[in-house]
């Protein structure tokens, strides 16, 4: 069985450049929320110094990673930030001095057990690199009484448009994201890992099946180069053939999957003590004249990042992520965050002119997860929260395929998103006589 999905023109102009790191910003703004969950507490002031490295930011949450400053610097002020998803937080403003220096103390941490590498991984502020952001250390917090994982699967499959970061930390970190999987592997007894990466990728493919050759345990996939090949579950069936029930975690196929750049995080915290405080970010677009990868502190001002860009001419649209599941700013003073994979900068874009659904059920043809999206936006237009639970609208991974392949131009992806925060307060399931009217 093959999965729906549909083809899109790469754009991958950044591919076969080498990353570099960006001019040290004159100041950076780190937010205290950098990930799936519960937002940390400031641990520093206005008026203190601070150093690369130094933890500035915790929770004691379970469902929250630490924060560490990416610069050498002193702290000037706290701000509020909107992030992509809508939501204010506080974040922290470093000015920077020229001496960079990594702060004292820093160094490999000592893991007897399960349980130190899982509070190793936490202490590195490790999230999902791919862009979900989700802390990684809960991913591997699973029971092992109830829970068997028997496989790693290593998402490199990078099918948006422009991004090419994590194919760049194939060429420029494969050993980092090999030891980074074995470590996974060795301390939470996993099996067998399988990488899978898109077959347009053949240099990553090529290195990555050359550094596992003597390794009968991890395997390179070859992926079929379609979009939404990197999703969660679609991974997941592509390179195992397991499929992941509406509501369930890929533990429940005896699956674990980490972003290829997050493997390698780990690896070069297990190895040298310096947590998550730089990235790669693709910068692209088409008013870019060179696209290129850059290696950016946390907290780098959007503003920063394009005068590092290169343009033609100013951007009408900015896009933190790709063009498909990325999400337009606003304000040029907006902060990379630990889940910013691309910086996509454009010009001279045209507003589509929504018209009347055809019916034509390319939209449907498009969802990798089989659903409805026409039937899905008239449910939500009328508010129809039974109709929306009994269509699967939470199995949808917004993807946006649907509204690419859209004649209409109709923004499906956009309905089926505030469909799912609908029925998240108006769940028919809670009213035994309205789920069974």
């Amino acid at each position: 069985m093959r999965l729906n999905s549909i083809k899109l023109p790469h754009f991958n102009n950044a591919a076969e450049s080498a990353s570099v790191d960006i001019k040290l910003p004159e100041k950076v703004v780190i937010a205290m929320s950098q990930h799936g969950g519960v937002p940390c507490t400031p641990l520093v002031k206005p008026g203190d110094e601070v150093r690369t490295g130094q933890l500035i930011g915790d929770s004691d949450a379970m469902l929250s990673v630490p924060i560490h400053s990416s610069v050498t610097g002193k702290v000037t002020g706290v701000t509020k930030v909107l992030n992509v998803f809508g939501k204010v937080h506080e974040a922290l403003v470093i000015e920077t001095v020229p001496n960079q220096e990594m702060t004292e103390g820093l160094k490999p941490p000592v893991i007897n057990s399960r349980k130190d590498f899982i509070a190793a991984v936490k202490a590195s502020g490790s999230v999902g690199l791919g862009g979900a952001g989700f802390p990684t250390h809960i991913k591997f917090s699973y029971d092992t009484k109830s829970v068997k994982i028997d496989t790693l699967v290593i998402n490199g499959a990078e099918c948006e448009p422009y991004i090419t970061s994590d194919y760049r930390t194939f060429i420029e970190e494969g050993e980092k994201v090999i030891d980074g999987i074995r470590k996974v592997m060795n301390y939470l007894d996993i099996e067998n890992a399988v990488i899978g990466i898109e077959k347009d990728k053949p240099e990553a493919i090529r290195k990555m099946t050359e550094l596992t050759a003597d390794n009968d345990k991890i395997s390179v996939v070859s992926l079929r180069s379609a979009y939404p090949q990197g999703a969660e579950k679609v991974l997941i069936y592509s390179t195992t053939g397991r499929v992941v029930k509406e509501g369930a975690l890929p533990s429940s196929v005896g699956c674990v999957v980490l972003n290829c750049s997050t493997a390698a995080v780990i690896s070069n915290y297990l190895n040298t003590g310096i947590p998550l405080i730089r990235r790669r970010v693709t910068i692209d677009g088409n008013i870019v004249n060179k696209p290129k990868n850059l290696i950016v502190p946390i907290g780098t001002r959007a503003c920063d990042i394009i005068k590092a860009a290169d343009v033609r001419i100013p951007p009408d649209r900015a896009l933190f992520g790709g063009p498909m599941m990325g999400v337009s700013f606003y304000d040029e003073e907006m902060p990379v965050t630990k889940t910013t994979n691309a910086v996509l900068l454009f010009g001279d874009t045209k507003r589509a002119r929504h018209t009347a659904c055809i019916r034509c059920g390319r939209c449907v043809r498009a969802c990798s997860m089989g659903l409805m999206p026409t039937e899905l936006e008239h449910a939500f237009d009328m508010k129809d929260a039974k109709r929306l639970y009994d269509l699967h609208v939470n199995l949808c991974m917004n993807c946006g395929a649907c509204s690419y392949v859209c004649p209409a131009k109709r923004n499906l992806s956009e309905k089926n998103q505030l469909a799912k925060m609908f029925l998240r307060d108006n769940d028919p399931t809670k009213d035994k006589f309205y789920f069974e009217r």
